[in-house]
């Protein structure tokens, strides 16, 4: 069982605390963890995309000129694919891009990203955040500088810490989820991962 270093928000260690080695020490599968993206943004998509084809298009009924004596290429319409205005040939047409991902995979999926985290040195856990006094983003970006985050911080609580929603929102880099909301994804794009110790207990019960 792995254990990493308890912070405090100002920097300092606090202890340390166990991880799950079967959450946190779960195989790497570069081929589950793509075939979950996959499924993933495939599954982000409305699929609502349409072009018209050459019965749908309007207007064209007329043919534009006679077809010889003209010196010009035959013409049948000008909706022709081959005209500005005309017509899609092939174009895309409404569908559904969903695609069935089992529990097990999806579970599996995420516990390989925690894991690369782990072993990236990219998880922190701190004690918890401390925003009572001064809810404000200012306050929010000098914990994390002492904790040392870098690039895209996914902060993952217990629940819904509105004091810390409310000092990230305007933080694009910044995303604060719950535990029980958080899925494969988030913990993916992230660059550093940061943990409460009331989201840690969460997070281990949910990857189970």
């Amino acid at each position: 069982m792995a254990s990493v270093t308890l912070k405090k928000t100002d920097g300092s260690d606090a202890g340390s605390v166990e991880l799950a080695a079967e959450i946190f020490e779960a195989p790497q599968n570069e081929v589950l963890v793509r075939e979950a993206l996959n499924a993933y943004l495939g599954n982000q998509r409305q699929g609502t995309h349409a072009t018209k084809s050459r019965g749908e298009v309007r207007g064209g009924g007329r043919k534009p000129w006679k077809q010889k004596g003209t010196g010009r290429a035959r013409a049948g319409t000008i909706r022709s694919p081959l005209w500005r205005g005309g017509c899609i040939v092939f174009g895309p047409q409404p569908r559904d891009y969903r695609t069935k991902f089992n529990t097990k995979k999806r579970k599996a999926a995420f516990r390989a990203v925690l894991s690369s985290r782990v072993s990236g040195n990219a998880l922190i856990v701190v004690d918890d955040f401390d925003l009572s006094a001064a809810p404000r983003t200012k306050n929010l970006v000098e914990q994390m500088d002492k904790l040392g985050t870098e690039g895209r911080v996914l902060i993952i609580t217990s629940g819904s810490n509105e004091l810390l929603i409310r000092s990230a929102r305007n933080l694009q880099w910044v995303d604060v989820v719950p535990a029980v909301e958080v899925n494969f994804y988030d913990v993916l794009v992230a660059d550093t991962v940061i943990l409460t110790k009331g989201g840690l207990d969460a997070i281990q019960e949910a990857a189970k």
